[in-house]
């Protein structure tokens, strides 16, 4: 497949939450080929340096990796804060960084409740808060949320992150209005089946599991985190300049 390149994106300053593994790494390996100047968070770090080693050998520019507990907010401030000093502005936020544990709904804590919460929607939230001013000031920018077709579609297993997804949805139409004036452009991204490595070893074991889910799809073909990844460059590009406010399937038809 011919890769699209988005003369736009060299040089713009791209910031990515959960950005070690999954669909977060194929985030940071995309901009970084689009010669963006890619910063990235998480709380894996032996992970992070890993994929720094790795893309500054396949594009020739190491992304910046900031270890960062993305529950933690005060942190979280601290880490853009490290990035801004480093790298300027952010044009793009993609707020990937999520957990899709699945729980039985009656043995749910408030506890882990709250946990979940934290996980997939608080730093969403405080991020953008901290980048909507950075995006002010060079008169623009493209925040990107990452929902889920878990919200869309129902599955009992995940209520919780399903209720989530569904809110960062909500909180992406909002804010899109908010700051639609400032030029700054807010969509949400909802992946279907995506198995990720993680996703492999702790919900999809049995390879028949993944073909049956599949058959459910329009398309039977598998939805990677490359797929994602170009989604995500789309939005972040002047050729989506005056879509704000969507929330884009990326699914192959299953929702």
């Amino acid at each position: 497949m011919t890769e699209t390149r988005y003369a736009g994106l060299a040089g713009r300053v791209v910031l990515i939450t959960g950005g070690a593994s999954g669909i977060g790494a194929a985030f940071v390996r995309a901009f970084a080929a689009q010669q963006s100047r890619v910063a990235f968070l998480d709380i894996d770090r032996a992970a992070g340096e890993a994929l720094v080693h790795e893309v500054a050998g396949a594009s020739g520019a190491a992304p910046l990796f900031v270890p960062c507990d993305l529950l933690d907010i005060e942190a979280l401030r601290h880490a853009i804060g490290q990035v801004r000093a480093a790298l300027g502005d952010a044009a793009v936020l993609v707020n990937n960084a999520a957990n899709d544990q699945r729980q039985v709904l009656a043995d749910v804590t408030p506890a882990e409740f709250d946990w979940m919460i934290g996980v997939n929607l608080r730093h969403v939230f405080f991020a953008a808060q901290a980048v909507v001013p950075q995006m002010q000031a060079r008169g623009g920018g493209s925040i990107i949320n990452m929902s889920s077709v878990a919200w869309l579609r129902g599955g009992p297993a995940p209520p919780v992150y399903a209720a989530t997804k569904a809110a960062i949805v909500g909180f992406t139409n909002s804010l899109a209005r908010l700051v639609g004036p400032d030029r700054i452009r807010v969509n949400a991204i909802a992946p279907g089946m995506v198995i990720t490595e993680r996703q492999r070893k702790l919900w999809y074991p049995d390879e028949r599991q993944i073909a049956e889910a599949r058959m459910r799809q329009a398309i039977p073909d598998a939805v990677t985190p490359d797929d994602i990844a170009r989604m995500a460059l789309f939005l972040a590009s002047d050729d989506s300049q005056r879509i704000t406010r969507q929330c884009l399937l990326v699914d192959a038809g299953l929702a």
